[in-house]
């Protein structure tokens, strides 16, 4: 937690960052539904919680597109029908329980959940995410009133009301995009604070509202006492649905921006450290009636950039932003609404950039699960497709652990060194005693099938005994252990005998008081292949080598 003297790096850094996210948050609050006060104290929580008890010197940690719209979406599906203010309740309530996951899984020391995400999954939620969030923008740009609905209804009634567009809220609007992309190439320069602050200077010089464009309007900036919502336990149940999967997207998204930056400049950064230090500013936030808040990409970003060399950067731009408001409150509610829209579309065009998924598809690999992840928020709106997303992640992970492979073992001349054949034409097996090794750890989703065609390979005409290698397996399940006495049963049946190598002592110990004391012993499982192997050729009869010329050539039983 210990924070380092204050540099001129970390001020001008400070500084930037507070310029980009006062428009951000704003823009942010009104993507939520909410009031933008909402978001400007969340991210002012989020800033001064994350710098004192994170790790990553450039992860800035303020409400995020993604977060807002998650909200947003919740709030409609659970609370169409009721007041704004229990409404806020209902989103306050959903940022406390994600708090509470982000705690929780840090003190059980769950920083391997991001996992759970597969990063095509992550890009093509983001990628659709993206295109929900810009389509929504577009009938701010445009000064059109009464369109609704998913992304295509949007852009269908956008071209039906084409007459009804207003040209210098369209202007407005590209005029300020067009100034933030161009400012891009100076990273120094705060962008959308100079095009915040040009938007309020015309509503000053020009007549806005007589050209139709809407302002943001007041903004209650009073200071709101830590408070929990009044909600019944069915409500807090129910938005326990949204909060678990919106923890899993605001997690993975935060620890990819983490790790990504870690990465670049050698920096260490603990994923559960993160877990609680994400989890105390998103308690802290909800307690203020603030936003989910998460380290954003663009935000993190623009901090590295500018230059910021700790965390005081974070602080810096806390302290800033608490200034501004203090100073300009007033002024914010002058600001153009068509400025806010170009503010959120330039903050996402890094997620619009289709080569992400370009490049799966040139692999060939995990192209589908993108497209599926990116089609279910544009399609099924941004819960479902949130909650897609995640089951998505995890059902391409049990795809892949369900359907291993299972590799034939021959061993490199006289070492103790046993490869796939597949990889080494050189390695020698003996057909009378394959060695056999799975591609994934066995679990209850793969062992049953692994295990009954390990049995049928030892059936075949020939073979003496198997030697089954679970190096990639550390630990096994009930089903696992069930599995593997089963099969070492089959094959005693028809005169068979089965050795374990490379078994880890919990396996072992797990076996024991299973019942299979006999598949535990020390004739039975080994430390090394060479060592089975070896054991098995003096118990079950002398090993008649072959070379590669004339060995099986398979690479699964």
């Amino acid at each position: 937690m210990k924070l380092s003297a204050l540099s001129v790096p970390d001020l001008i850094a400070g500084l930037c960052v507070a310029g980009l996210l006062l428009p951000e948050a704003v823009a942010y609050a009104g993507i939520a539904g909410l009031e933008p006060q909402h978001a400007l104290f969340a991210a002012i929580v989020g800033l001064v919680v994350y710098s004192i008890f994170g790790q990553s010197r450039f992860a800035i940690v303020a409400p995020t597109s993604s977060s807002a719209a998650i909200i947003a979406a919740a709030a409609a599906s659970l609370s169409a029908d009721l007041e704004p203010a229990q409404r806020v309740s209902l989103g306050v309530g959903v940022v406390l329980l994600t708090g509470f996951f982000f705690v929780a899984a840090g003190v059980a020391r769950l920083g391997h959940l991001s996992n759970f995400i597969s990063r095509p999954v992550l890009r093509g939620f983001a990628f659709g995410l993206a295109i929900v969030i810009v389509s929504k923008q577009l009938p701010t740009l445009l000064g059109v009133h009464g369109i609704s609905g998913n992304t295509l209804e949007i852009w269908i009634e956008a071209l039906r009301k084409f007459g009804e567009w207003n040209i210098v809220s369209l202007a407005i609007g590209l005029v300020s995009l067009a100034t933030l992309v161009g400012l891009r190439r100076f990273p120094t320069v705060p962008a959308a604070f100079l095009v915040l602050a040009a938007g309020i200077v015309l509503s000053f010089a020009v007549d806005l509202a007589a050209h139709r464009v809407s302002l943001v309007g007041k903004i209650d900036l009073e200071p709101v006492m830590p408070s929990l919502p009044r909600l019944t336990w069915t409500e807090w149940s129910r938005l326990a649905e949204i909060a678990l999967p919106l923890f899993l997207i605001i997690f993975a998204e935060s620890w990819g921006a983490m790790r990504n930056l870690a990465l670049r400049h050698g920096d260490t950064v603990d994923a559960n450290r993160e877990l609680l230090a994400l989890g105390a500013a998103n308690l802290m936030s909800g307690l203020i009636r603030g936003m989910p808040v998460g380290a954003g990409f663009s935000a993190s970003s623009a901090n590295e950039t500018a230059g910021a060399q700790s965390r005081l950067a974070g602080l810096i731009a806390a302290a800033t932003m608490v200034v501004l408001l203090a100073i300009g409150g007033k002024f914010i509610a002058r600001l153009p609404e068509p400025v806010l829209a170009a503010v959120v579309i330039s903050a996402l065009l890094h997620s619009l950039d289709p080569a992400p998924l370009i490049r799966f598809w040139r692999i060939n690999r995990d192209q589908y699960i993108a497209a599926a992840a990116a089609a279910g928020v544009i399609l099924s709106g941004v819960v479902d497709g949130m909650i897609i997303a995640v089951a998505l992640s995890i059902v391409a992970l049990l795809q892949r652990l369900s359907r291993p492979t299972i590799a034939v073992l021959g061993r490199l001349g006289d070492t103790h060194d046993f490869v796939d054949i597949k990889d080494e034409p050189n390695a020698i097996c003996e057909p009378s005693i394959p060695v056999l090794r799975p591609s994934q750890p066995l679990f209850f989703a793969n062992a049953e099938v692994v295990l009954g065609d390990i049995a049928r390979a030892g059936a075949e005409s020939g073979v003496r005994a198997i030697i089954l290698s679970l190096e990639e397996s550390s630990n096994l399940d009930s089903t696992a252990v069930e599995a593997l006495v089963e099969c070492e049963t089959r094959l005693a049946s028809i005169g068979r005998k089965l050795y374990l190598a490379r078994i880890k002592q919990e396996i072992r110990e797990l076996l024991t008081t299973a019942g299979a004391a006999d598949l535990s012993s020390g004739g039975r499982c080994f430390w090394s292949v060479a060592t089975a192997f070896d054991y098995a050729v003096q118990e079950v009869g002398p090993a008649a080598s072959s070379g590669p010329e004339d060995r099986q050539n398979r690479s699964s039983p």
